[in-house]
């Protein structure tokens, strides 16, 4: 489940952020983030894909 998380965070990084935290805070900045720009989303969903336990 990492690696297919790790490919979201790439390709759809809201997805992998739903995936690791849930509909949560994270969730919405890293929508927001996606929306502003795909780096920015794309940073934040590996930061929360690789330094944050399961919800």
């Amino acid at each position: 489940m990492f690696i297919i998380k790790i490919i979201a965070a790439f390709f759809l990084p809201p997805l992998s952020a739903f995936l690791q935290v849930g509909i949560s805070t994270h969730f919405w900045i890293n929508l927001i983030l996606t929306l502003l720009g795909i780096v920015p989303g794309i940073c934040h969903a590996l930061w929360l894909v690789l330094t944050k336990k399961s919800a």
